[in-house]
């Protein structure tokens, strides 16, 4: 299967999920979905997705001056942020167990 598809439906509840658990800048964000087991997330799929959440309002932004490099931006869960975090998450419990009772008849001759 190719989850390249299916992360792309969903990377933005994923992200979402993961900045409910601490704020975080661009590439701890890819690295907290890839200890996740989200693999095969591309850096720039998370950027750009950090990007497009912030100006749609779900995410508020502030910059961390760094000693050892440039200065990160990070990014953090706002209300409107969580409120798309409860409805996605609710959307995505239901379509998975609508797929999961359709795989059971699957697994049961498996």
């Amino acid at each position: 299967m190719d989850t390249t598809q299916l992360l792309k439906g969903v990377l933005d509840l994923a992200v979402l999920a993961v900045l409910d658990d601490k704020d975080g800048y661009g590439y701890d964000v890819v690295r907290r979905l890839r200890e996740a087991g989200l693999t095969d997330v591309g850096d720039a799929s998370v950027y750009g997705t950090l990007r497009r959440l912030f100006q749609a309002g779900a995410l508020t932004s502030y910059v961390v001056p760094s000693d050892a490099g440039p200065h990160r931006k990070y990014y953090g869960l706002n209300d409107a942020g969580r409120a798309q975090l409860a409805r996605s998450g609710a959307d995505w419990r239901s379509f998975a167990t609508a797929v999961d009772s359709l795989l059971r008849p699957i697994r049961e001759i498996a």
